[in-house]
């Protein structure tokens, strides 16, 4: 008995090296439509070029070609909360990297480059995104981003919008609008002590006067999400709010997109890739990580904030770009 099942064991393991498994089918190949096509035409794109392009993520892309493709994609998709959705989907599956993004060449403070298509974090995503989605060329696409990265547009590492709430979403005010207030359920308020000095000089080693800010703000508990789903649009900006030992804080970001059974879904970039996953979804996996951790001491999902998208945002001009300080023993 233990001899036959010997020889057949080896029989089998003979075949699968004479017969090995069928590799996976490759996806399928999105050819474009005869609208598709046509817009390419008004772009410059020739039918080839677009079809590489459609079944090419974002965040393989090189710069040109995402020049290109945002110019097809204004035409393709004239809507800006559908074209932001689209936009979205097509980096699902890019890399995370946490702290993706800084200044350089332009300064030194942070080594990260200014900017980075093959990767990104939560914030950086949104970001992306949005400048995309607002942009027909690479030139524009450059410009809008360094416009909602830092306060009017200057590029600095003191004026980029570090903190979620008291800079990213006040300063992008042209651009979302907090509704967090007016979906009709109750808000849970917090406190937030914004030391921007200490800040900029535990981090990068900059030297700035900056008074400490009170802020104060609300969000919906993770609890109450449900009742207000259906309110939410495609576009909309999320702040996921975390909170321990009494404080409470923007942890990470992403955008609501609509799946085609009508949830509402957050599109974000963590670990390990940007991924879609239902709303109330997201809210499940997190709620159980947060009771695997009880008792550590660890940040806990509390709720969230909701920015609406502007119907028609109107992009405000870049403040100019001040000539660098030199030192002060070299005088001006």
């Amino acid at each position: 008995m233990h001899k036959t099942f010997g020889a057949l064991a080896l029989t089998l393991l003979l075949a699968a090296c004479v017969h090995p498994p069928r590799p996976p089918e490759p996806p399928l190949q999105v050819q474009p439509t005869t609208a598709q096509l046509d817009a390419a035409r008004r772009v410059g794109l020739d039918a080839a070029e677009l079809a590489g392009l459609l079944n090419k993520p974002l965040f393989q892309m090189q710069p040109a070609e995402l020049g290109r493709f945002l110019a097809w994609q204004q035409l393709d998709q004239p809507a800006l909360r559908q074209r932001i959705a689209a936009l979205a989907r097509k980096n699902i599956g890019q890399p995370y990297e946490l702290f993706l993004l800084g200044e350089f060449p332009y300064e030194t403070y942070d080594s990260q480059p200014l900017f980075n298509l093959a990767k990104s974090d939560c914030v950086v995503f949104a970001e992306h995104v949005y400048a995309m989605a607002l942009s027909a060329s690479w030139e524009e696409f450059f410009w809008m981003l360094q416009r909602i990265r830092y306060r009017d547009g200057v590029i600095g590492t003191a004026t980029r919008n570090h903190y979620t709430e008291a800079d990213w979403n006040l300063a992008n005010g042209w651009l979302v609008t907090d509704v967090t207030r007016t979906l009709g359920v109750p808000t849970q308020a917090y406190h937030q002590r914004i030391d921007r000095q200490a800040f900029l000089l535990k981090q990068f080693k900059i030297q700035r006067a900056i008074p400490v800010q009170p802020f104060d703000d609300v969000y919906v508990a993770k609890q109450d999400v449900a009742a207000i789903e259906a309110q939410l649009q495609d576009g909309d900006f999320v702040n996921v709010i975390s909170s321990r030992g009494g404080d409470a804080w923007a942890s990470h970001v992403g955008l609501i997109v609509t799946g085609m059974d009508g949830s509402r879904r957050l599109l974000h970039s963590a670990e390990p890739q940007v991924r879609e996953e239902t709303l109330q979804g997201f809210i499940a996996r997190l709620t159980e990580r947060d009771a695997r951790q009880a008792g550590q001491n660890k940040a806990q999902l509390a709720g969230f904030k909701f920015l609406r998208l502007n119907e028609s945002p109107q992009v405000p001009p870049m403040a100019p770009q001040p000539r660098p300080a030199r030192p002060p023993a070299l005088g001006g």
